[in-house]
């Protein structure tokens, strides 16, 4: 227990909340909040299991969700030395895979029955893998930035600009790829203001918000490894949907689709994976991808990380914020699933009886078990409390949750709001959580939404609408929407912060605009503006047909 609290606005609204959804688990959740049992609230738990109904489920996981992700919710745990653990608990794993993945690496010499058997498997993974991506990447990259830091570019100093401006990084292994690099514009401002390449071992080990009780471990990679990380993940994507006709932008969608039909009929399980990028072995990839593709993503990919101060050479090949590991690890699960089903009589096709996005697995109910086994040979570990099986009428993936067809996924309140935009958040988000409570049988109380609009001042709170115009609104009943209508159009009224026009300069040349723009909160770039950057708000009419 601690003396820190949370502001009273947000243990007033939470309070209301649980004592709305009244049931015993949530009534638990308000006892630890009026008693500021920070670390209790933090872990509770619910099983799906446990629940023969998708109302007492739905009511029990809406209270354990509604504060498990908040920031800044004063646990005594310290998120990053969790976040810690779990990356060397991840180290430890992949240096066990890769030593019993090792005699794999050259099949033609083994000659026991049993090991034969293994090879045999991996190597009709392997040719699958080959059918999907081809023998070998193109010859040339079409490298770009992503949004997020590198290893020397930190903090809102991110920007595309910013990349461009300053000297650029890398490790000695992405040395090829750096004829390349010059021949772009990127290249080309380096040559002109006579700048230099700096070389490092490898990427800067970094963690990010995940939950209130652990950060999530990401790789903030150099800049030229990022810029052609990037170039091969969205080869590997396109070749994916060319070859395999899976498409990962609009796969998510399929997944939840897929989960919700077998929360009724049970004829697809759903499998996930504990730190799944973190556990992506070296000899895995080396014995499952053609061997120009390997080459070229071992030379891009960074040999080591810098945590804390000191180098660590990486037993996994790749993690979180290297351009490819998504890609990477789709096609890796995505291989393993569709081989252990045809070696069980199914069809193992993407997209028919196996879909994969990431670490989000869904294959036919009855082949769970083995898949189950190929992936612990292979060095992962299921997440046993995220993966469901048999006749349990639940179903989770890529975000959704369903509990014999219903969606039962609670409301996470990630950070504390502060604003009128946050508290409208806020309170869109119970509004969403009210329809699919009510989907499931159960009329929630709105005394925590009034609690949120308590928060919001009286002119703002005027500005109800629908919901396709996101959080520019309060979503409410259509007859409480505040618009008019002009030439036709119906012109809803809505809150928008004042634009901001930010202008970057370069620094070799105070005459040079680098670029021009015009931001707001709801549209920045990563990178470009703060998040708590304070901008004033105005009300508007906004179009909407």
């Amino acid at each position: 227990m601690t003396a820190i609290a949370l502001p009273d606005e947000l243990v007033r609204i939470a309070f209301r909340f649980f004592e709305g959804l009244g049931t015993p688990k949530s009534l638990a959740a308000a006892v630890m909040l009026r008693y500021e049992d920070w670390e209790g609230l933090a872990r509770l738990s619910v099983r799906p299991s446990d629940y023969i109904d998708a109302e007492d489920y739905c009511r029990d996981n809406a209270a354990i969700c509604f504060l498990k992700k908040l920031q800044e919710l004063p646990v005594v745990t310290d998120r990053r030395v969790s976040a810690l653990a779990t990356w060397w608990d991840g180290e430890h794993q992949c240096y066990r895979s890769n030593e019993r993945l090792n005699r794999y690496k050259y099949l033609h010499r083994n000659c026991d029955d049993r090991v034969n058997g293994v090879a045999s498997f991996l190597g009709s993974v392997r040719k699958i893998i080959n059918g999907w991506i081809g023998n070998s990447p193109p010859d040339l990259l079409k490298g770009r930035f992503g949004p997020g830091v590198t290893y020397s570019d930190k903090g809102v100093q991110a920007t595309v600009p910013h990349k461009m401006s300053s000297d650029p990084t890398s490790t000695s292994d992405a040395v090829w790829f750096l004829p390349q690099m010059l021949g772009t514009q990127w290249g080309a401002a380096l040559a002109r203001r006579q700048g230099k390449i700096q070389f490092v071992p490898g990427n800067r080990l970094a963690t990010v918000p995940k939950t209130a009780l652990i950060d999530r471990c990401i790789a903030a990679e150099p800049s030229i490894n990022g810029f052609f990380q990037l170039a091969l993940g969205r080869v590997l994507r396109q070749r994916l949907k060319q070859n395999a006709g899976w498409d990962l932008d609009t796969a998510q969608e399929t997944h939840r689709r897929v989960a919700c039909e077998s929360s009724v009929t049970c004829d697809f399980c759903t499998v996930d994976l504990s730190n799944a990028s973190d556990t992506v072995c070296r000899n895995l990839v080396e014995i499952l991808l053609p061997p120009f593709w390997f080459d070229q993503l071992n030379d891009l990919r960074s040999h080591a990380t810098c945590v804390d101060g000191s180098w660590v050479r990486l037993e996994k090949f790749s993690s979180m914020g290297n351009g490819f590991t998504f890609e990477l690890e789709t096609i890796i699960f995505a291989g393993l699933a569709c081989a252990t089903v045809r070696e069980n009589g199914g069809l193992g096709q993407l997209g028919v009886d196996v879909f994969v996005f990431g670490d989000d697995i869904i294959v036919p109910d009855k082949n769970y078990t083995q898949l189950k086994a190929v992936l612990e040979f292979c060095g992962f570990k299921l997440n046993v409390d995220k993966s469901f099986f048999g006749g349990v009428p639940f179903r989770e993936s890529c975000g959704g949750d369903f509990f014999a067809g219903k969606p039962v996924r609670g409301y996470y309140c990630k950070d504390i709001p502060r604003s009128p935009t946050e508290y409208i958040t806020l309170a869109n988000g119970l509004h969403a959580l009210a329809e699919r409570l009510s989907a499931c049988g159960f009329s929630a109380p709105s005394s925590a939404w009034f609690s949120v609009l308590d928060q919001i001042p009286e002119r703002i709170r005027r500005c109800r609408g629908p919901k396709d115009l996101g959080d520019i609104v309060i979503w409410d009943r259509p007859e409480t929407h505040v618009f008019k209508w002009r030439n036709g159009i119906r012109y809803y009224r809505a809150i928008i912060p004042d634009r901001l026009r930010v202008v970057l300069f370069s620094e070799f040349s105070p005459d040079v605009v680098l670029a021009c723009a015009t931001y707001g909160t709801g549209s920045t770039s990563e990178g470009v503006i703060p998040r708590n950057a304070v901008l004033s708000y105005k009300l508007a009419w906004v179009p909407f047909s």
